[in-house]
């Protein structure tokens, strides 16, 4: 006799959320398309991939993997506070800088109070935020960009935290320092700011905002870095926190233990350290946007400037366009999750892959 199978009770919250969409692997889905070769220009990863010293770091390390991390950071705190010149206590390390985004909802916003972020902006602002049970405000972007008076005038008594993401994720666009200034100028001073900079290290602008500076201000915000970006690690998640010693003490007390792996510190510190890395991924991304721009120019399709390593194209139907690259190994990003389905978003490559990507591009908008 068949039997009705119980239904889990879970929170409201949880029973409407809708978890971040996941890439497959690419050989899934080479194997189910009958393809090989192909290209992912879909994660705003470094396409030169990670430090040779950082690999070397985590290679010299393996021997140790029976031994716990240290749960402290200790070495990493101490490496970034030298290069930020900030103090150790004011540095939190994270299973990427996503863990620091959770631990930030979890530590400062309470039942019934509200977080404001640009929409779209990073998607899992709201994710995280919704299953923790807390409200998050979308305040719609201006010309593409983080519109900060429109979130000037959703603050609230409720209003607890406020996440920039700058440059924002998907667009690419930057906030400039002035009007980031004006807008910390205006805010209540229990209002938490998180500068999420994932891409700092990619932008050209002089008008970028100096979020360490602010935090000498002493203004009430936290930054956020990433390894996961321009250093290449993304296979290791780890990101870190830069704010006031009062606000990382709190949160250190939600953290984990051994929340960062002995791996990814290791990478980390040596990252750090290969400053020709860091030179190189510049450069190709420099010369990489360069061509891109030009050759879509030849196309006439119209797309977003960057300041970071992905940029927004406009072709029409994004979905399209986005499964005929995908049919001949060219992955990239579909945006109509975001609002924007007339465009697709690509992360800068290699020269061979950039090459690749118009070429195909090219010959898909002409089977249109």
């Amino acid at each position: 006799m068949k039997t009705e199978k119980n239904k889990i009770k879970v929170s409201e919250a949880i029973e409407t959320l809708k978890p971040y969409p996941p890439g497959k692997p690419i050989e899934e889905l080479e194997r189910e398309l009958g393809i090989s070769g192909s290209i992912k220009l879909a994660s705003n990863e470094n396409p030169i991939g990670p430090s040779g010293k950082a690999v070397a770091a985590v290679t010299s390390a393996l021997f140790n993997l029976h031994r716990y991390p240290d749960g402290s950071c200790f070495y990493l705190k101490q490496r970034l506070a030298k290069f930020h010149n900030v103090s150790e206590d004011m540095i939190i390390v994270g299973n990427g800088s996503n863990e620091i985004i959770e631990l930030l909802i979890r530590t400062f916003v309470g039942e019934g109070e509200v977080i404001l972020a640009g929409d779209p902006s990073f998607a899992v602002y709201p994710i995280i935020a919704k299953a923790a049970g807390r409200e998050t405000k979308l305040v719609p972007l201006k010309d593409l960009t983080i519109d900060l008076p429109a979130m000037l005038e959703q603050i609230t008594p409720k209003t607890r935290l406020v996440f920039i993401a700058n440059p924002n994720n998907p667009t690419g666009t930057i906030v400039g320092a002035k009007e980031l200034e004006d807008f910390l100028d205006a805010l209540p001073k229990d209002v938490i700011v998180c500068m999420d900079e994932a891409y700092a290290e990619f932008v050209k602008s002089p008008d970028y905002p100096d979020s360490f500076e602010y935090l000498k201000q002493g203004r009430t915000l936290i930054v956020l870095r990433t390894f996961s970006k321009i250093y290449g690690l993304a296979g290791l998640r780890v990101g870190y926190g830069v704010a006031d010693a009062s606000l990382i003490n709190y949160m250190e007390r939600v953290r984990q233990p051994f929340n960062v792996n002995s791996l990814a510190q290791v990478a980390a510190l040596s990252a750090l350290d290969d400053k020709l890395h860091v030179e190189l991924s510049i450069k190709n991304n420099t010369e990489g946007l360069e061509y891109l721009y030009s050759e879509l120019d030849k196309l006439s399709l119209e797309y977003v400037p960057t300041e970071a390593n992905f940029f927004l194209i406009k072709v029409g139907d994004g979905k399209m366009i986005y499964d005929g690259l995908l049919k001949k190994g060219v992955i990239v990003r579909p945006m109509a999750g975001y609002g924007l389905g007339e465009y697709i978003r690509i992360n800068v490559g290699t020269p061979e892959e950039n090459k690749r990507f118009i070429e195909t591009l090219q010959s898909v908008l002409i089977k249109q």
